[in-house]
């Protein structure tokens, strides 16, 4: 600003001292024919050395004047310069500030009243521009909370498919990163087909879509109610659309869970009282007088009400293990030592089949957990591996660790499980072979009780299984860290 200033005035200077030189340069060299006629024409006598003298004089008197003009314009210009040029180009660089986001500029002219106005309405315009940006910073940080601790996967999509938002759930949903999707095509980012489809009807449709999608994950099915809508701006302009997933899974899960309890439950009661009831009426009708036909129905009606005893029992377990506040007992325990117990409750069973534990133990480690609630998933697991094992098989137990957990397999040479059924195996009275596990008392709750109890201690459990020739189930608990 001060260059420009600068600039300006010395060229202005320039100009006029060119001027006042030339004026100089002529007015001292028609002087002396001026002067020398004046003489002759009023017969005034002068000799050649008088006038050169006096045009030495008058031009030294001459160059006084032009000089002191010179400098007296020059101080006129600087003065103007000042209060009229300097003032504006203060006004210009504020605009220019506020034009680049410096809301905090302010124009401090000073100079003529209109001047003063000027700078009084630019400060005025800083001002309420710097509280409009204040206000915009504050529903922003509103905004953006908002969107983060949602609960739904949110996803903003511009009009040429570019990811322009996606909040924390969205990219913890997919495993992605805010640099991976920000500023991507929404079709680079792998995301699941059935979702790709869905947001494709919306660009097509231009309008609100919802729909219940299914994703499979980790063998699991997830289940998202998905709502889609275009972005509309001023005038109509249609900015992209905006992408909303609820996780109903576990609506879903507990939904289904309740359809099938009462068949289950029904189904699964009516069976031991059926044969409780049916042989009770054959003996009422006489067969008791059979010695041998009474000891066999007796036995029959024992072991049915053993297995109806089996099925509430379990049942009432996970009632209990699923009820709000259930907590177990954590306690520093040693993997070597349930596993150990475990085989103990379990060895009669494989003694029937003739089946051999396979232990593949390299050292013992301790983890965070409650050792009875241990022993009992444990246990469940190995029974659930000799009923779905033929006999003179192994059932191999190892322990690992990692830097968080310790690790326990379970695994078995027995029918495997079909991949679509994975995800179903922890559901209560889901069965792989329905036929086997109940000839085999079995109460279909068993996986369903061992979900929980690992969940409780923080823990999960993997499956991995091939048909026909075995399955291994992995558990992971928290290791217990001295500090």
């Amino acid at each position: 600003m001060k260059s420009r200033n600068n600039r300006l005035f010395f060229i202005f200077i320039a100009l006029t001292g060119s001027v006042i030189a030339v004026l100089g340069i002529v007015l001292g060299q028609l002087f002396p024919f001026y002067m020398e006629s004046f003489f002759l024409k009023n017969d005034i006598p002068f000799t050649e050395q008088q006038i050169e003298q006096l045009k030495y004089q008058l031009a030294f008197i001459l160059a006084i004047l032009l000089v002191f003009s010179f400098l007296l314009i020059a101080y006129i210009a600087n003065r103007l310069i000042k209060e009229l040029l300097d003032p504006i180009e203060d006004i210009i660089h504020t605009a220019r500030e506020l034009i680049k986001g410096n809301y905090r500029a302010r124009a401090y002219a000073s100079g003529t009243a209109t001047i003063t106005e000027l700078r009084k309405s630019i400060n005025m315009l800083a001002r309420n521009l710097q509280e409009i940006e204040k206000m915009r910073k504050v529903e922003n940080e509103r905004l953006k909370t908002l969107i983060e601790n949602m609960g739904s996967a949110i996803m903003m999509i511009d009009r040429e498919g570019t990811v322009s938002i996606a909040n924390a759930q969205f990219l913890d949903e997919f495993q992605l990163s805010l640099n991976e999707v920000k500023g991507r095509n929404f079709l680079t980012l792998d995301l699941p087909k059935e979702l790709e489809l869905f947001i494709d009807h919306v660009f097509l449709t231009e309008l609100p879509y919802r729909k219940q999608i299914e994703i499979e994950r980790n063998n699991e099915k997830i289940y998202k109610q998905v709502y889609g809508a275009p972005v509309v701006g001023e005038h109509g302009r249609w900015l992209g659309i905006v992408i909303v997933m609820h996780d109903i899974t576990e609506l879903i899960r507990l939904e289904q869970i309740r359809k099938d309890f009462v068949a289950n439950v029904s189904h699964e009661l009516r069976t031991p009282i059926t044969s409780i009831k049916g042989f009770s009426e054959t003996l009422l009708d006489g067969a008791f007088e059979d010695e041998k036909m009474l000891l066999s129905f007796l036995e029959i009606i024992y072991q049915e009400s053993y297995r109806l005893q089996m099925l509430i029992q379990d049942l009432l377990e996970l009632s209990k293990i699923e009820q709000h506040g259930f907590m177990v007992q954590l306690a520093p325990t040693s993997l070597k030592d349930v596993l150990i117990r475990a085989v103990e409750v379990t060895s009669p069973k494989m003694d029937e089949k003739n089946m051999e534990f396979d232990v593949d133990i390299q050292r013992d480690v301790k983890v965070l957990g409650d050792e009875n609630r241990l022993i009992q998933i444990f246990t469940n697991l190995i029974m659930n591996s000799i009923t779905y094992s033929p006999n003179d098989t192994a059932i191999t137990l190892r322990i690992k660790e990692d830097e968080k957990y310790g690790i326990v397999e379970v695994e078995d040479e027995g029918i495997g499980i079909e991949k679509s059924e994975i995800p179903r195996i922890f559901e209560r009275f889901y069965r792989v072979d329905k036929a086997r596990s109940r000839n085999s008392g079995g109460t279909g709750l068993g996986l369903a009780i061992v979900k929980h109890l690992v969940e409780a201690h923080r823990g999960k459990i993997e499956v991995e299984s091939e048909v026909s020739k075995g399955t291994c189930m992995r558990v992971f608990i928290p290791l217990y860290k001295e500090n």
